[in-house]
């Protein structure tokens, strides 16, 4: 296998800022706290393509909701790879969750950014069925997959990334 790439924790200041912008009543001790806990990436089996990426903490979502939920990881990776974030596609088959960008696409110049390439993964509950999706932190709710791409021969693009979603059409 090709080793391409690591996963790493966004730096505690980076993970508070993050985190209370998106869950404002959570104290700044029990937000560390879930910092200090946070699992990175891993694949369940040797033959898995696929890198879990687990709940920072327990949430619900009822049919129609959505929950941004800030990792508290970045990846960094060899400048030919992305990495592609995805539904556990069991839980995209028992409950239709779905990423709201449809596909994650993490760029290997993502982690350069001003917020250290801090993954945010944004699903939605879309159950036509009524089912309720609870997750436990700790728990795989999305994977992600590293992919080779290539460029045209007459590329010639020099421009570079600082910013996180939408920052490469600004």
């Amino acid at each position: 296998m090709n080793r391409v790439a690591e996963f790493k924790k966004v730096s505690k200041e980076e993970f508070l800022k993050d985190f209370t912008d998106t869950f404002p009543d959570y104290s700044d001790e029990h937000v560390m706290q879930i910092y200090e806990e946070l699992k990175l990436p891993k694949r369940a089996t040797k033959k898995s393509a696929g890198y879990d990426i687990y709940a920072p903490i327990d949430f619900e979502l009822s049919p129609g909701e959505t929950i941004k939920i800030p990792t508290g990881i970045r990846v960094l990776m060899q400048d030919d790879y992305v990495f592609m974030i995805y539904p556990r596609s069991g839980f995209g088959f028992k409950y239709r969750l779905q990423l709201n960008n449809t596909v994650g696409v993490i760029d290997a110049d993502y982690s350069d950014s001003d917020n250290e390439g801090h993954i945010f993964i944004k699903i939605t509950n879309d159950s036509n069925e009524g089912k309720k999706f609870s997750c436990k932190k700790g728990i795989a709710f999305a994977q992600g997959i590293f992919m080779q791409y290539g460029i045209t021969f007459d590329d010639d693009v020099t421009d570079e990334r600082n910013g996180g979603f939408g920052s490469t059409t600004k």
